[in-house]
């Protein structure tokens, strides 16, 4: 893949606005709606291209802009930089027993204009790192029906710990078992920010609605960019920048899994298999 920046330039720049709060949102495609949150440090063009295979899978890709410079290559000092803004944002909350970040209500703001605007029976969330549980957070949402949490990262200062409150998993829950949902999760064996005991709890808080899927350390791409080189320093983003786009690879596979998932959602069942 190439080093240079993604110029999004296939994507529609538009302007979202709710609750006294703008952000720009990347969309493109054409079918249910799939809002996919970037890792850090932002819309990169790995992330770019999990968006493209989410369009040309048969959805409308909704790629909002959390933090970052828009498809920017994850340099290791920048990406730093975004990383340590990031955490003493008032929009997140990055460390443990502060409950679910603020902006997932924006985000859930956008999944409700995202089914108006491309209709279907529901929308998609897929988060990935420091959005991963925002995903999760999403589900308060009734419009929100496939989630997926790609390697969720918070809080930062507590591995065995969750980002969402006791209130918030139980009402979760509630809706999963209510409505016939599943939360589906992803890690990579060795990852030191989210590590098993992430997804333990979340089974725990989650129950058989929770299915977490863990992947091998030797399945990542062994030459990700600066940013995950130097600074995640392990095999940690599965569906971007530790991904290996080949035939039989794990993380290609994850992928796979991801969009039928999708697909089985927000299609009404018609391509599942």
């Amino acid at each position: 893949m190439s080093t240079l920046d993604d110029p999004l330039d296939d994507f529609d720049a538009r302007t979202y606005s709710f609750a006294e709060s703008s952000k720009r949102v990347y969309v493109s495609g054409a079918g249910p709606a799939v809002i996919v949150m970037a890792e850090m440090p932002g819309i990169s063009p790995h992330v770019a291209r999990f968006a493209r295979w989410v369009r040309q899978a048969g959805f409308t890709a909704y790629l909002p802009s959390l933090f970052g410079t828009d498809g920017a290559w994850p340099q290791a000092e920048a990406g730093l930089g975004v990383l340590r803004r990031a955490c003493i944002s008032a929009e997140f909350h990055a460390l443990a027993g502060r409950g679910a970040s603020p902006v997932t209500a924006w985000l859930r703001a956008l999944a409700r204009r995202a089914l108006e605007e491309c209709g279907g029976v529901g929308v998609g969330a897929v988060g990935m790192c420091f959005t991963g549980n925002l995903a999760l957070s999403m589900l308060l949402e009734p419009a929100v029906l496939a989630p997926v949490l790609a390697q969720p990262s918070l809080p930062l200062d507590d591995p065995d710990a969750l980002e969402s409150d006791t209130a918030e998993l139980a009402a979760v829950r509630n809706r999963l078992e209510r409505e016939d949902l599943t939360v589906l999760a992803y890690r990579f064996e060795g990852d030191r920010h989210c590590r098993a005991t992430r997804f333990e709890a979340y089974r725990a808080a989650l129950g058989p609605r929770f299915v977490g899927r863990v992947l091998p350390d030797e399945a990542a791409n062994p030459e990700p960019p600066p940013f995950f080189r130097d600074v995640v320093g392990c095999p940690h983003s599965v569906l971007t920048a530790h991904l290996i786009d080949g035939e039989g690879q794990p993380t290609a596979q994850a992928r796979d899994e991801v969009l039928a998932f999708l697909r089985q959602r927000l299609h009404q069942g018609e391509h599942a298999q």
